[in-house]
């Protein structure tokens, strides 16, 4: 009884003494008042209850997201006058480490300012690397730039370079907004290298805490509101007017699922895409039926789709963190181009091409490496030509986008029997405009990119317009819009018949007899004066386009 009895006292002393020890000192205070420093005139600390007490040190490393505008109403100095615009939006990139100094951590970062200069080289924005100090006790961010030195950052380089907010907003910027080649002609004839040459960039900001939402998976985000001053080296003025910055932390597991749903839609739109080209290829599967089908449609396609399966990969490559994510879209897409659409293109090729007797499999395969060689070729300068002239990235994917012209002029020119299934028009037009207008028309994609909703309903109706003619040549006839006026003069089946010709004949598909005597749509005539029933003969030509009796080639029906 007296072991149990001095076991539970020690079990209570011990925890009343952790209990004493963890609790939080809220009733501490500053033990005296900061001095004054710059920005401080501006700057007001707030030193409330609820913000100070407890001492927890705020984990400022993120992405914040916001904007800048001039306390007056334009930049005012003379030094720089290329600082024309008056707000814009901005991006700031900070990381966090603590120093040996209690309450003191040191911090890193890029702030990227959008929308600054308004000149003739047409430079957007300034990025600009700082340096400083984070007082936590005081909520104070005090920075400056840190001479405009090329490179890496020093220390906490791991964070910003593997954020996918970052990452992926650099890999946007360079394949849908600018090219490489522009971005670094801006960024030698932009107004920061002389900025930072004759000025001093100082900031002053204050931390604050907002209250964590359901959206935000319970998770602190923090609110940077400061002041961003520049006084010249050479005691000339100021090289511009003080700067209001105000961000805001960016979630990025919310980011990063954005991200994941992003490959998630192009998985789905990939396997609808193998589930369509299934039911494409079951309708055409004689060598009659490929045919009818151009291969530059389907060559255009599978060249789309091999650059969604490099774009994805190198997304992969460059966001090590979304790598699973971007890489199983890159496969599905590497899947549709080299299996399916390779393969149908291979039926195409096959089917078209003209059958020579006793030909070679060394003929066969020349002409074979011939079709690889160009199909490759093209893809290689497709990429030289939007690397070249990527200012015209959108007239280009509309070009890309036109992949149903080559078969409505096929069918004008052969004008065949519904080359297309229905389901396929429909299913791939939508599918196929699912990637551009997420990425140039959902206003919170996470590529960052602005939307361009007239340029989204420009390529859906040039999609539309596509499809609707494709579907009307299915159901009306390939040259249903052509004046007939203008149309060669095509062969009729149902031409009339020699009176003075045997009225009893046997169809050789069916091996029935053809009733002559009375003048109807079932019976068919071919330009070799050999009878069958239309049903017959339509499903024949379906599979060859020669007549079963004698194997002459038959023309469009």
């Amino acid at each position: 009884m007296r072991r149990r009895l001095g076991f539970l006292f020690r079990v209570a002393f011990g925890l009343c003494f952790s209990f004493v020890l963890l609790k939080p000192a809220a009733g501490l205070r500053p033990i005296r008042e900061r001095a004054r420093s710059w920005g401080d005139e501006w700057l007001v600390a707030r030193k409330d209850e609820n913000e100070l007490g407890p001492f927890e040190a705020w984990n400022i490393t993120g992405t914040y997201r916001g904007s800048w505008k001039f306390l007056e109403s334009m930049n005012s100095s003379s030094k720089f006058p290329d600082f024309r615009k008056s707000a814009g939006d901005s991006v700031i990139e900070l990381a966090s480490t603590p120093t040996k100094i209690t309450g003191v951590h040191y911090v890193q970062g890029v702030i990227i300012f959008h929308d600054v200069f308004d000149n003739e080289h047409n430079v957007g924005g300034a990025q600009i690397r700082v340096e400083g100090v984070y007082i936590w006790p005081f909520r104070q961010l005090r920075m400056v730039a840190n001479s405009g030195k090329e490179g890496e950052l020093s220390q906490d380089e791991d964070y910003i370079l593997s954020n996918p907010y970052h990452l992926l907003g650099v890999f946007s910027s360079q394949v849908f907004q600018e090219s490489p080649r522009d971005k670094i002609l801006r960024r030698k004839k932009s107004p920061i290298y002389e900025m930072e040459k004759h000025c001093n960039i100082e900031i002053a900001a204050q931390i604050s805490r907002i209250s964590s939402t359901q959206n935000d998976g319970g998770h602190d985000r923090y609110h940077i509101e400061g002041l961003m001053e520049s006084p010249a080296v050479d005691d000339d003025g100021e090289c511009f007017s003080p700067l209001l910055l105000n961000a805001t932390s960016v979630n990025i597991e919310v980011y990063y699922n954005k991200a994941v749903n992003y490959t998630l839609m192009v998985t789905f739109v990939s396997f609808l895409q193998v589930l369509l080209l299934i039911r494409q290829m079951e309708q055409s599967n004689t060598q009659s039926g490929a045919a009818k089908v151009s291969i530059l449609m389907i060559g255009q396609q599978a060249i789309m789709d091999a650059y969604l399966c490099l774009l994805h990969l190198t997304a992969g490559i460059l966001v090590e963190s979304l790598f699973n994510a971007f890489a199983t879209a890159a496969f599905f897409k590497f899947v549709v181009f080299s299996i399916f659409e390779m393969r149908y293109l291979l039926a195409i090729w096959k089917a078209s091409r003209p059958m020579n007797n006793g030909e070679g499999w060394e003929i066969m395969r020349r002409e074979l490496s011939v079709l690889y060689s160009r199909f490759y070729g093209i893809l290689l300068g497709g990429i030289l030509v939007m690397y070249e002239f990527h200012n015209f990235l959108r007239p280009i994917l509309l070009l890309l986008y036109s992949f149903w012209i080559p078969q409505i002029i096929t069918n004008v020119i052969r004008d065949p029997r519904k080359p297309l299934h229905p389901h396929y028009i429909l299913g791939m037009t939508i599918t196929r405009l699912a990637i551009p207008l997420y990425i140039f028309g959902c206003p919170h994609n996470f590529m960052r990119i602005e939307p361009d909703k007239s340029w989204c309903v420009c390529l859906g109706v040039f999609m539309g317009l596509q499809a609707s003619i494709l579907l009307l040549q299915h159901y009306l006839g390939s040259r249903w819009f052509i004046p007939r006026q203008i149309l060669p003069e095509k062969y009729s089946y149902y031409r009339r018949l020699d009176p003075d010709r045997n009225h009893s004949t046997d169809c050789v598909i069916c091996m029935t007899a053809i009733d002559l005597t009375q003048r109807s749509s079932d019976c068919m005539v071919t330009p070799c004066d050999h009878f069958f029933h239309s049903g017959c003969l339509q499903r024949w030509m379906d599979i060859k386009m020669e007549c079963p009796t004698c194997r002459r080639s038959l023309p469009p029906a």
